[in-house]
């Protein structure tokens, strides 16, 4: 508390000290002011349920493809060395490039973003599910094998136990990636959501509304990192022992 207490202090200095106009950076209380107002005439809530609802079906479809083909990867070295190559190729193309295709597609409709938002979070799924298949510890392995277990007894009872911990961190991080991509595709291609009423702001040349924006995107995240992912990823690391008490 403290620490954001410090950075509001430093953000109202900023603003008195002029280094821009007030319009162009506003105070913590003209900010304060926007998002009250906001929320009472319910323009941030309804851009927050659309935009909710895009990345919870994005994500989840992420999550359920991303594992399934990112333990093909680490099981299978034929699928590793074909598609585990061309999905490093993907992953270093920006989701946002995807926009233009996924416009022609899925025309401009919550279907491009929802791909949009797939693309950003199930590139990370694939790779660290990948990863935490390849991260195994050998000498599991071979305990396994040393009490007579058959391949799919460790792929089932060892390999992916094993990689929980990889998974839930994919997990995580590709829920941070998937509201990059949710934003930037609200941002061109949307008429609801966080990213166009963004986008409005910035139009209208009310920076006030723009930040205010920026805000409730970084409190969303901040909630669901603190109240979900953060603690699942700490009780499975406790659990698996990666993690002391």
């Amino acid at each position: 508390m403290v620490f954001f207490v410090l950075l509001i202090a430093i953000w109202e200095a900023i603003y008195r000290f002029h280094f821009w106009p007030g319009f162009l950076f506003p105070s913590p209380f003209s900010v304060t002011l926007a998002l009250i107002d906001g929320f009472n005439d319910k323009t941030f809530l309804i851009a927050i349920i659309a935009s909710l609802r895009r990345i919870l079906i994005g994500y989840l479809i992420a999550l359920m493809l991303g594992v399934m083909i990112g333990l093909l990867l680490g099981k299978y070295k034929i699928f590793d060395e074909t598609i585990g190559s061309f999905i490093v190729g993907l992953q270093a193309i920006p989701s946002i490039a995807w926009l233009p295709l996924a416009l022609l597609w899925f025309g401009l409709n919550d279907k491009a973003i929802i791909f949009i938002v797939f693309l950003s979070a199930g590139l990370i799924m694939i790779i660290s599910t990948d990863a935490g298949v390849k991260g195994v510890p050998p000498i599991l392995l071979r305990a396994a094998k040393t009490m007579g277990a058959n391949d799919m007894q460790i792929f089932k009872d060892v390999v992916l136990p094993a990689s929980i911990p990889s998974i839930v961190s994919g997990m995580r991080l590709a829920w941070a990636f998937a509201w990059r991509g949710l934003v930037a595709g609200e941002l061109l291609a949307s008429n609801t959501g966080l990213g166009q009423v963004l986008m409005m702001g910035r139009n209208m040349g009310d920076m006030r509304q723009v930040i205010s924006v920026m805000i409730i995107i970084a409190m969303i995240g901040l909630l669901t990192d603190g109240l979900f992912f953060k603690k699942m990823e700490r009780n499975i690391r406790r659990k698996w022992g990666l993690e002391s008490r």
